[in-house]
């Protein structure tokens, strides 16, 4: 089964997975230029960034996995 067809069933971990990641990216880029905004700082910015990313994508994950186990 190739990852295209795992990523379209509705309960594959690769979907969740998937879907965290492109959700992260997005967020992270909305977070990281606020923080710029605020600060002023390049650095600053990415560093918010890219702790946000980590911890919110495993955060995420497990919720959408947890859902999951609802029937």
């Amino acid at each position: 089964m190739s990852i295209l067809e795992l990523v379209r069933q509705p309960k594959s971990k690769i979907r969740s997975l998937a879907k965290a990641l492109t959700w992260r990216i997005t967020a992270t880029l909305t977070t990281a230029c606020i923080a710029f905004f605020i600060t002023g700082e390049i650095d600053t910015a990415m560093l918010i960034g890219g702790i946000e990313f980590f911890l919110k994508f495993a955060i995420y994950y497990s919720h959408e996995r947890a859902w999951q186990l609802i029937r």
